[in-house]
Parts: C-alpha cells; sequence; structure tokens
C-alpha cells in the first residue's frame, strides 16, 4: 500500500503570510481579531482560536473600539478601512500581493474612466466586470474599489442581462480558473457588435498552475482523499478537476469525514487539497488511513 501527500497541494503563500501574521501577534498579545475566517478551512481556524484567534463579522467591527484587527488574505473594500479609522482599530493587514495589485489596477481604471466622464472627454463610463464567485470576501473587495458599481459575472449566462454595447473591462478573481475566464473573453467577443472591450489575465499562477499538476497526481493513484473546507471555492474547482482524471476521488473536510471502506482495493492512494487547506491536516488524514488499514491486517 502507497500513501502520499501531494507535495504540491497546500496553502498559498498569500494565506502563509496571513497566518504567520496572525500567530505572530498573537505571540505577543494572546488575542486578536480576524475579519471573517482566516482561511476557509473549519479545523486550521479552530487551531487559532484555540490559541486565541477570534472571529468576528463586519457588522461586529462596526461596534469594536481601540483593537486591533487582522484583514485576511482576501483582502477587505475601502469601507472597512475607514471604520477602522474611525473605531481607533489597529489594523493588521495580510491582504495578498496578488490581490492588492488587483484592487489598485481596478480602482486606478475606474477613478481615470470618472475623471474622463466628469471632463467631457466621454459621455459613459466603460462597464467593469469582475469574473468571479458573488458575495466572495475578494470580490467584495474587487467591487469595493469602483464605489460598488463593477458588476460580477459567474458564468455565461449572466452576460444576457449586461449592455454589451457599451465598453467594457473584464477583470478575474484571482482564484478562478484559466479555462473558465478564456471562456467568457470568448463568450463576450462573440456577442459584442459594438464598443470596446478590454480584458486582463489576473488570475494567480501560484494557483492556476496547480491544476495541471493535481491532475497528474490524481491519475497516477488508484485513488483520491481530496482534504477541502466546506467554504472554500477553491477547494470545490480543484476537487471537480480530480474526479475529471479519477472517478475514485473523495472529498472530506476532516479525518471525521473518511470512509475507509471507499478505499478497499486501492494500491496506492494520494492526498491532495485546497489552497486552504493546511498540510498537518492532510498529513493526519494519511497517517489516519495508515493506522486504519495496519488493524484491518
Amino acid at each position: 500500500m502507497r500513501i502520499e501527500v501531494d507535495d504540491n497541494s497546500g496553502f498559498c503563500f498569500g494565506v502563509v503570510t496571513a497566518i504567520e501574521k496572525a500567530e505572530e501577534q498573537l505571540e505577543k498579545s494572546g488575542t486578536l481579531y480576524c475579519l471573517g475566517d482566516i482561511v476557509h478551512n473549519a479545523s486550521e481556524v479552530e487551531r487559532l482560536r484555540v490559541r486565541g484567534l477570534m472571529t468576528i463579522t463586519h457588522a461586529e467591527l462596526r461596534t469594536l473600539k481601540d483593537a486591533t484587527v487582522l484583514l485576511r488574505a482576501h483582502g477587505e473594500p475601502p469601507s472597512t478601512y475607514s471604520v477602522a479609522e474611525e473605531n481607533n482599530i489597529r489594523v493588521i493587514d495580510a491582504t495578498c500581493p496578488v490581490v492588492l495589485q488587483l484592487q489598485r489596477r481596478i480602482k486606478e481604471a475606474y477613478a481615470e474612466n470618472l475623471r474622463r466622464r466628469e471632463s467631457g472627454e466621454m459621455t459613459e463610463m466603460p462597464l467593469i466586470l469582475i469574473y468571479g464567485k458573488e458575495g466572495h470576501a475578494e470580490v467584495n473587495g474587487l467591487v469595493g474599489q469602483t464605489n460598488g458599481e463593477a458588476i460580477v459575472i459567474q458564468n455565461a449566462d449572466d452576460l444576457d442581462s449586461i449592455d454589451l454595447s457599451r465598453d467594457i473591462l473584464l477583470y478575474s478573481q484571482t482564484t478562478k480558473s484559466l479555462d473558465g475566464f478564456r471562456h467568457i473573453v470568448e463568450e463576450i467577443k462573440a456577442r459584442k457588435q459594438t464598443g470596446g472591450f478590454e480584458y486582463f489575465d489576473t488570475i494567480c499562477r501560484q494557483v492556476a498552475n496547480r491544476l495541471s499538476k493535481l491532475r497528474e497526481f490524481a491519475a497516477s493513484h488508484d485513488a483520491i482523499v481530496f482534504v477541502s473546507g466546506a467554504k472554500s471555492s477553491n477547494g470545490k474547482v480543484l476537487f471537480e478537476e480530480c474526479r475529471k482524471v479519477n472517478t475514485r476521488s473523495y472529498l472530506v473536510s476532516d479525518g471525521s469525514g473518511l470512509d475507509m471502506s471507499l478505499l478497499e482495493g486501492a494500491d496506492s492512494i494520494g492526498i491532495c487539497g485546497a489552497t486552504s487547506t493546511p498540510r498537518w491536516l492532510m498529513a493526519d488524514i494519511a497517517e489516519l488511513i495508515k493506522n486504519n488499514l495496519e488493524k484491518e491486517s
């Protein structure tokens, strides 16, 4: 029996940095607030909660005073920083550099087009479209750079309700798939009759490049145990990629969701996960499988 944990799975560098910043502050003070789950993985959130990390909502942030709050890798809209300043909140900003760069690009494009409209250089501003998941923390932060005017599209069907005769600027949530983004680009090109169209591939390559390696890993094992939190958008995408190349792919959030009977007859078991899955959790599940197999033998 071969049990292997995928070397390419686990936290992306943005999440690693956010957790390091949280642990550093917890080491100093013993307590820290985090705006939203620091990562979409309940096991990691619980590990840090025990150490003193308290997750709060945006509503709770508005009532918080004189505290320290960590902003996670997903990023936040400008309104969050305004609330923090008004409430004398010290911000530890762990926004991923890739997300931060994208926020700046969208903000600058919006501001420049607003200036041009107000100066009479144009009569109608371009539509800013963001290919991403509606309500996702990163997407909320991106929309916030446009004073809430950007439109989120999740799939090609969402284009039906958009006036494609207008000039369009298209960006993408950093963790979306390249194939999905390219499909949206081609759909807009095919439907567009008039007006300009500019699109910007703003997908994080550290995330995107995992797909090909994940497919290879999934194909090299008899069965795959994919570890991911229920809230992880990236996890859902990567798990489906595993299933495309290996029908014996099973999704679990932790060891309690593992059904050993599904692994019967497999001589090789691969364990992998999302960019929000901690490596310690994948290692724990590998050890759990090993121990169960030893008991059976």
